[in-house]
């Protein structure tokens, strides 16, 4: 696996280094040589952030993790996105799409699903053109944290949502 470690408020000593290699080289045995693997260290107050990202064909495994002590936050993403792979192997590898990206053993390997995803409710609404301000106060008034409409400045389906920490997020369509 091809490291890439940044940090955010934090210098990337050698031993945090080391600790996230070692730590999330144990995923090693899934994924080929090749894989690129992003992480991301942040310190905010006491809060000892992790954001590991793995781009796979078609899909993105990522998980991020925050505890007051750094090597924590380190063993928890480990552990989150070796259940993610084991849940969702048939889904990330459906059609052989993303199947170059791992190791033949993980894909030969029957991994207990936790459970299938169901849709349990279907809302249909009409979507109308408005600006992504608009949109995140119609989140608001809803009581929801995310909103899907037409932007009104290009005319595209875009999703705003809320964040940590009270901001907002756009989702725009990548053309």
């Amino acid at each position: 696996m091809k490291f890439t470690i940044l940090g955010k408020n934090i210098d990337v000593t050698p031993g945090l280094r080391s600790a996230v290699e070692d730590k999330i080289g144990k995923l090693e045995k899934y994924f080929t040589p090749e894989t690129e693997v992003h992480v991301t260290l942040s310190v905010e107050k006491d809060r000892q952030k992790i954001e590991v990202t793995i781009p796979v064909k078609g899909n993105i495994i990522r998980s991020e993790q925050v505890s007051n002590d750094m090597y924590v936050s380190i063993d928890l993403v480990e552990e989150i996105i070796e259940r993610q792979l084991k849940k969702y192997k048939t889904r990330i590898t459906d059609r052989e799409q993303g199947a170059g990206y791992f190791k033949k053993e993980f894909l030969e390997n029957d991994y207990e699903d936790d459970g299938d995803i169901k849709i349990v409710r279907t809302k249909r609404f009409d979507i109308k053109p408005m600006y992504p301000e608009d949109a995140c106060v119609q989140m608001e008034l809803l009581g929801h944290n995310f909103f899907v409409f037409v932007n009104a400045e290009n005319d595209q389906v875009n999703v705003v949502y809320k964040r940590k920490g009270g901001t907002y997020g756009l989702i725009e369509q990548d053309l």
